[in-house]
């Protein structure tokens, strides 16, 4: 399905990692004092290095894409966790920068897609959900190698421990990214996606809270906070970035259905390989309660999803083409993601 292939690596003149402290510094600086004290060359200096760091990821340069992710993923930060600070939210300069990064984001994500494949989408809604199931069934990343083989058979506990991390960039906030991704929906969709958020809260008992569920996973494995931002991959925080961005943004909603929608439908069978490893290690149970309660509830969140989310919307060519869109940069991420841990983890 993927026919775009990952050009040479390039030479980087300049430091990516100190373009994105640079920029990172003025994050937590009130909006207005970023606006008046990056003017002139200053300003024109690190929107420049913004678009050199897209142009560089765009051609494959890896330290480059790392740089590129890891700076939207601050920026993302602004807008998903309280801040225990003033912050740079609303800041022209800061929404430039960003709206660079999501452009380039974007136009990689589509470049991943084989031409002329959104046009085959069906007209008729059911047509239409079955042709999508195909896509992620014919996909190579559907019961991929990383989970089947390796996590299944091979994975020791500290494979599950760097698994884990990379994995909290979507699944340690879905409750926040499905609250940010209904704004503006009505109906159907609209009662769907808050009983998949009522789900993830638990259904009313602070206990039993998803995101605290996956939260057990770090203590059995002793992750502090300030370990993970230094553990993700570029691959990793693509995901959460691209969850992050397609949830937030009202002209993506269409493009988070399939991409969430996705998601949780590919969870179960994954989930599945993750529980046996944990039994297969002897870990501790408290740490395996997510993934074992989401091995049920994601089934049933995935084919209420596509009942209510995907076939009302489907009436629509613009919402077609664009869920199908969602979905697609789901799965190439995915595989993208997957086939970079295959040999992380093994080495």
């Amino acid at each position: 399905m993927e026919t775009r292939e990952t050009p040479a690596r390039t030479a980087v003149p300049h430091d990516p990692l100190a373009l994105v402290d640079e920029v990172s510094g003025w994050l937590t600086t009130d909006a207005a004092e970023v606006d008046a004290k990056i003017t002139g060359e200053d300003r024109d200096r690190l929107i420049d290095g913004v678009r050199k760091l897209n142009a560089e990821s765009l051609v494959g340069d890896q330290a480059a894409f790392y740089a590129q992710q890891l700076l939207l993923a601050r920026i993302y930060q602004m807008h998903t966790v309280l801040p225990e600070t003033t912050t740079a939210e609303g800041s022209v300069f800061v929404s430039e920068v960003t709206r660079l990064l999501e452009e380039a984001t974007a136009q990689v994500e589509d470049d991943w897609i084989e031409p002329g494949l959104l046009e085959q989408a069906p007209e008729e809604p059911r047509a239409y959900l079955s042709w999508l199931k195909q896509l992620a069934r014919g996909h190579r990343v559907f019961k991929h190698p990383y989970y089947h083989e390796f996590i299944r058979n091979q994975a020791d506990a500290d494979d599950l421990r760097n698994y884990v991390m990379q994995e909290s960039v979507v699944d340690g906030r879905f409750d926040d990214l499905l609250a940010m991704m209904q704004v503006g929906t009505s109906g159907r969709a609209k009662m769907e996606i808050a009983a998949n958020f009522w789900d993830e809260m638990g259904n009313g008992d602070p206990d039993q809270v998803h995101t605290l569920l996956f939260n057990k996973i770090y203590e059995v494995f002793e992750i502090p906070p300030e370990e993970l931002e230094r553990s993700l991959t570029a691959n990793a925080l693509l995901s959460g970035d691209l969850a992050v961005m397609l949830s937030r943004y009202r002209k993506f909603y269409p493009e988070a259905v399939g991409f969430l929608g996705m998601t949780e439908w590919m969870v179960p069978d994954r989930f599945v390989q993750v529980v046996h490893a944990w039994e297969r290690l002897g870990l501790p149970d408290i740490g395996i309660v997510y993934h074992r309660l989401h091995i049920t509830v994601d089934s049933q969140h995935a084919a209420g999803w596509f009942h209510n989310v995907v076939l009302p919307a489907a009436e629509s060519a613009h919402m077609r083409r664009a869920i199908a869109r969602g979905t697609l940069w789901r799965l190439n991420s995915s595989a993208r993601y997957l086939d970079e841990r295959m040999p992380v983890a093994a080495a």
